[in-house]
């Protein structure tokens, strides 16, 4: 093993789930606006595979536009946009691609890696993704969007992901991100990696969270796409 979680912004203060037997993948998966890395180490716990080893970073507090300015932990800054702007700044997408970066020093390959998140988390899992180089095994979007989606298919001209599977879940009654918004983002992804590989699965009653039955969806996929070596 080798690498230094300190020189890799997020990495030092994030919540680690490690496999309880030798790891060979890694889920990394970031929350949403005004959350931690916490409550969602404690959901991916509930899920383990014993060989996956689990990081949950905790996004800065930075002030935010659609909440009147109020400071609060928001995924936002890594694509330097607030839901009022939608500006971005490409080098914010880069810390995240350098999770992934140092979890491949330390010898865990991309392509065993899953990048997933919830809200804002997963609407830079899928941005992220889409405009990296690296291979993953797959991208798991929750109750989210794809940001900038009119610089697609374009923006994904050198993506290393234009074959890998994309899980996508949202609650049907969800009051902040419409579940048009994520069916809207499904359709999209589909003209921009193989069709095949995206799936959409929305879930009746459900609002702006997650609930059992997604999260088992998720460890379903996770298990297919990082299977036992």
């Amino acid at each position: 093993m080798c690498g230094n979680n300190m020189s890799v912004p997020l990495l030092s203060e994030a919540v680690t789930v490690p496999g309880t037997e030798k790891e060979t993948a890694v889920v990394i998966f970031l929350h949403g606006l005004g959350d931690t890395g916490h409550g969602w180490a404690d959901t991916m716990t509930s899920i383990r595979l014993p060989y996956i080893k689990y990081i949950c970073p905790h996004a800065p507090r930075i002030p935010v536009t659609l909440n009147m300015k109020m400071t609060m932990p928001s995924c936002c800054y890594m694509l330097k946009f607030d839901y009022v702007a939608l500006s971005i700044d490409h080098s914010f997408s880069s810390i995240v691609k350098a999770i992934i970066d140092h979890e491949v020093k330390n010898g865990i390959p991309s392509s065993r890696i899953i990048l997933g998140g919830f809200s804002q988390g997963g609407a830079l899992s899928l941005y992220t993704s889409l405009t990296s180089q690296q291979h993953l095994a797959g991208v798991v979007g929750l109750s989210c969007w794809l940001p900038l989606h009119k610089t697609f298919p374009q923006a994904a001209s050198g993506s290393g992901n234009k074959d890998t599977p994309i899980l996508q879940c949202h609650g049907e009654m969800d009051p902040m991100i419409p579940v048009q918004f994520g069916a809207m983002t499904a359709e999209k992804l589909k003209t921009i990696i193989s069709p095949q590989n995206v799936t959409f699965r929305t879930y009746p009653g459900l609002m702006h969270s997650s609930c059992p039955q997604e999260m088992s969806a998720v460890k379903e996929f996770i298990e297919k796409q990082l299977p036992r070596v």
